[in-house]
């Protein structure tokens, strides 16, 4: 068969390749914190917009609601994350003190991956990779009907 007749790789596969792959390094750099790196980014967005409703946090965090309360519960069994009525219907969440000195404990080692994971891509590739997956993202959102 002709390389042009191929049928062209999954885009889906590949990016959840790659988010295994670069998951598995954040994890093993976060694990002495008791934390894995989603639960890291769910403190880190909570941070810059608490209290955070879950619904807005659902939706930074490209995540269904359900997904995000089951990822929720072992931050709130922890102490790490509070969970209170916000207006009409709506819950938010805010750090407590001791999920606020978790996620701060945790940043020296998230960004020291941070760093060798960019330094390991290159300057260039880091700035093209970032750019193209926000736009790839935006495309394949608009292409599922989520625009």
């Amino acid at each position: 068969m002709h390389q042009d007749s191929l049928p062209s790789a999954c885009a889906c596969t590949l990016l959840r390749k790659a988010s295994r792959v670069i998951g598995r390094v954040y994890d093993e750099a976060l694990a002495s914190h008791g934390m894995s790196i989603g639960q890291f980014a769910i403190l880190r967005h909570i941070s810059r917009g608490e209290p955070l409703a879950l619904s807005r946090l659902a939706e930074q965090l490209e995540m269904d609601r359900s997904s995000l309360y089951r990822a929720l519960t072992p931050l709130e069994k922890r102490g790490w994350v509070r969970t209170a009525a916000g207006e009409g219907r709506s819950k938010c969440a805010s750090l407590t003190s001791e999920g606020r000195a978790a996620m701060h404990a945790a940043e020296p080692d998230w960004s020291a991956i941070q760093h060798r994971v960019e330094d390991e891509a290159g300057a260039a590739l880091w700035k093209v990779l970032r750019a193209g997956l926000e736009s790839f993202t935006q495309s394949v959102e608009r292409a599922g009907g989520r625009a």
